[in-house]
């Protein structure tokens, strides 16, 4: 069981739970695990009681993005979106996760929420030369989501374990990144224009990677995509078997 957390949001006056399909997805066909919706109500939940439920962790992206004031940056521009109960719970599950050796993946907001998790700050707007990350969302959903720019994968890292060639082609929907890494955290991948685009926890019990691009996306038809979360399922179940 993978919980894929959610975001909250509002649908008329009332305030909902929402997930896009394609993570879920990808945790039930190439996880091959049951994904259950953790909603974000973080007065509600216990991390450790979370925990004790859940085999791994999926931290999705998302529309908004987490909140400056958890990282001591600069307030955002007016216009910008923020999950503010998703901030509160997400960030110490990703330490709790952690330190109980429960396997992790971040995506996109996930893998910037385990950058400020481990101290790390972020970058609210990509504005240097060929750090064009993010489409218009003019684009049909198949454009945002083709693979545009090219990743190296740094050797010894958990990437190149399974199996990813030292350059790799990946999607890129995101207009913040990473400033400074975070506190024992592995750079495991950079894109050409020096942007970190993978991180993951040095000397962690279980699986523990975060991503900036969408490996959910089509991940049945993509190897690179596949095998992330092929990985992440052998660690949950892993986790599953020595919990019984």
């Amino acid at each position: 069981m993978i919980g894929v957390i959610a975001c909250s949001g509002k649908i008329g006056p009332h305030t909902v739970q929402l997930s896009n399909d394609k993570y879920a997805q990808a945790v039930a066909t190439a996880a091959e695990a049951l994904p259950v919706i953790l909603p974000v109500f973080p007065a509600l939940l216990d991390p450790v009681h979370i925990l004790a439920g859940l085999d791994g962790l999926l931290f999705t992206g998302s529309p908004s993005n987490v909140d400056p004031r958890c990282y001591g940056g600069p307030p955002s521009p007016p216009d910008t979106e923020h999950d503010e109960a998703r901030d509160q719970l997400a960030l110490p599950l990703w330490r709790a996760a952690v330190e109980a050796g429960v396997p992790v993946l971040g995506i996109c907001r996930g893998f910037q929420e385990m950058n400020v998790a481990f101290g790390g700050t972020l970058d609210q707007q990509l504005d240097g030369p060929g750090a064009e990350h993010e489409p218009t969302g003019n684009e049909p959903v198949e454009d945002q989501y083709a693979r545009t720019h090219a990743l190296t994968v740094q050797p010894g890292g958990v990437l190149t374990r399974l199996g990813l060639a030292q350059k790799i082609e990946v999607n890129s929907v995101h207009g913040q990144g990473i400033a400074r890494v975070g506190q024992g955290l592995r750079v495991e991948a950079v894109a050409e224009d020096g942007l970190v685009e993978g991180l993951s926890v040095e000397g962690s019990q279980a699986f523990a990677l975060g991503v900036q691009w969408h490996p959910e996306w089509q991940v049945m038809e993509n190897p690179d995509y596949r095998a992330i979360f092929q990985a992440f399922g052998e660690a949950c179940r892993k986790r599953a078997e020595q919990s019984r």
